[in-house]
């Protein structure tokens, strides 16, 4: 089955990770078909029959070996990534903006009622939905100037993920 990876905190500051070691590890990993898109951390790849949560396993374990870094890993199969479109519930951000419409991946659920606390203590133009293992963010002025990483780091709410925007989330599921 193929999968799509997404490597948290790629090429953020100091922490680089160039295409051919992405590449390097997902083969180290036992992965064969990989290819990357963009720079920043995102990989599709066949890892036959492997269950998720030994792909992300050995992924992160291979990227830590071969270059040191130690990026939390989420992978999502193509009908998974149909499903995150499908349930988009902000469908004029990801026509009239989805470089600024977000998708932050989790690797449980949600928890309930996190969006909304999350909204109600936040004074911004964000709106955000979950569904799912997915938390959506549309971010109408952009990312730079918000403040709503600051709230969400203050509630503690969520657990460790990583975002890809729009145009991300679909040109994975196309890759797939």
């Amino acid at each position: 089955m193929k999968w799509a990876a997404m490597l948290r905190g790629i090429n953020l500051g100091k922490r680089t990770l160039v295409k051919a070691d992405l590449l390097a590890a997902a083969e180290a990993a036992g992965f064969t078909e990989a290819r990357t898109l963009l720079a920043s951390g995102n990989l599709v790849f066949e890892a036959g029959d492997r269950a998720a949560a030994a792909i992300e396993r050995d992924l992160h374990e291979a990227v830590a070996s071969a270059t040191g870094i130690k990026s939390d890993v989420f992978v999502r199969n193509h009908a998974q990534l149909v499903r995150v479109i499908a349930a988009n519930p902000f469908p004029d951000a990801a026509r009239d903006r989805p470089s600024r419409l977000i998708v932050t991946f989790y690797r449980e659920p949600v928890p309930h009622g996190a969006a909304e606390k999350i909204a109600a203590a936040h004074d911004g133009p964000e709106r955000l939905a979950a569904a799912g293992h997915e938390l959506y963010i549309d971010f109408p002025l952009g990312q730079a100037e918000s403040t709503l990483d600051r709230t969400m780091a203050k509630l503690k709410l969520l657990p460790s993920g990583t975002g890809r925007n729009w145009n991300t989330v679909q040109k994975l599921a196309d890759m797939l």
